[in-house]
């Protein structure tokens, strides 16, 4: 059976980021593969709201892990679930992701995390339940996944957060991403058709897809195919923050704690086998972070009189500013 490969865009229609991906996925499509390709603001997705009734349900064995919304994340949701392989492809706007990446990665949110659905799983069929009534089994499919971030900037730190943002999609899934590239200085280039290396570049990432989708041992699968190792050995990012002792670092991605050495004037990183594994990218720390969630959120009901404690809160209401006459705004009403 033919492997499918999902592209997802998040850019302008028939901008950098559609001819990008849709150039990656007719290289997966010369190796066989089946394609399909979504724009993602052709899609009418409304923003999560916080109400958790996703993970509540399924956590309590009420419900599959599902937004009790259905929107077109539905749509996007059942092609991911079909899928194989991923090629995401993400403007930058103000330093990082689009605000519909973010609301799509707030929707997959939780829910969608694998050691959360692992588990609903398998205490619904110790249960006897039936398999509609259980997350869906092909949550737990091996994925694979490229990355590609796109910015106009010349200089490369104004589109930094974007390709470890990036991020946010494939992790709950347990998506594994094996190929990133983040292409900066775009503006230099009426489209990204007039810079033939960069053109090259996508279809190394359909080839590298491809690749790891034929692998035939899980190592050769996860087998990073970028062209830079980056600084942490997981996501291979270079995104580091300084720990509050001011000795030591957090992959920003990942989550895994580092040390910090200068070797031959060097910075070098180090982040041991343990650390590795803490990493909200692999099983082990993400399902730290499930059992954190279950074991220590506290229920509803938990303070007695909290509507009497918020009384105070729902009654401050106030309207905006009104409108200054005497300045130049943009306000039209």
């Amino acid at each position: 059976m033919a492997k499918k490969v999902l592209g997802i865009s998040f850019g302008r229609k028939m901008s950098n980021c559609d001819i990008m991906v849709k150039h990656a996925l007719m290289e997966c499509e010369k190796a066989g593969c089946e394609t399909a390709f979504i724009r993602a603001d052709d899609l009418d997705i409304t923003n999560c709201n916080g109400c958790i009734s996703c993970v509540i349900g399924m956590i309590t064995g009420r419900g599959r892990g599902y937004c009790v919304r259905h929107d077109d994340f539905d749509i996007l949701d059942e092609c991911v679930m079909q899928s194989d392989g991923l090629i995401l492809a993400c403007p930058t706007y103000e330093t990082s992701v689009t605000g519909r990446f973010k609301t799509i990665c707030d929707r997959i949110g939780p829910s969608h995390d694998i050691t959360f659905r692992k588990a609903a799983y398998e205490e619904g069929k110790a249960a006897g339940k039936p398999e509609e009534k259980l997350p869906d089994v092909r949550s737990f499919k091996k994925r694979s996944a490229a990355l590609i971030s796109v910015g106009g900037a010349m200089t490369e730190n104004w589109i930094a957060l974007t390709l470890p943002m990036m991020y946010e999609f494939t992790f709950p899934w347990g998506i594994d991403v094996i190929d990133a590239v983040e292409y900066y200085g775009a503006m230099a280039h009426e489209s990204v058709l007039g810079y033939p290396e960069m053109m090259d570049r996508m279809t190394k990432v359909g080839q590298n897809l491809v690749s790891s989708l034929n692998a035939e041992t899980e190592e050769e699968r996860l087998k990073w195919r970028g062209d830079e190792e980056g600084v942490c050995p997981v996501c291979h990012t270079r995104l580091l923050q300084v720990s509050h002792d001011a000795k030591s670092v957090d992959c920003v991605v990942c989550g895994s704690h580092g040390e910090l050495t200068l070797v031959d004037g060097k910075i070098r990183v180090t982040f041991s086998k343990e650390e590795q594994d803490r990493s909200r990218l692999r099983w082990a720390g993400k399902l730290e972070h499930s059992t954190e969630i279950k074991t220590q959120a506290q229920p509803t009901g938990t303070i007695k009189n909290l509507k009497e404690l918020k009384a105070p809160y729902a009654a401050f209401d106030r309207p905006p500013f009104e409108k200054d006459p005497s300045a130049n705004g943009n306000l039209q009403k």
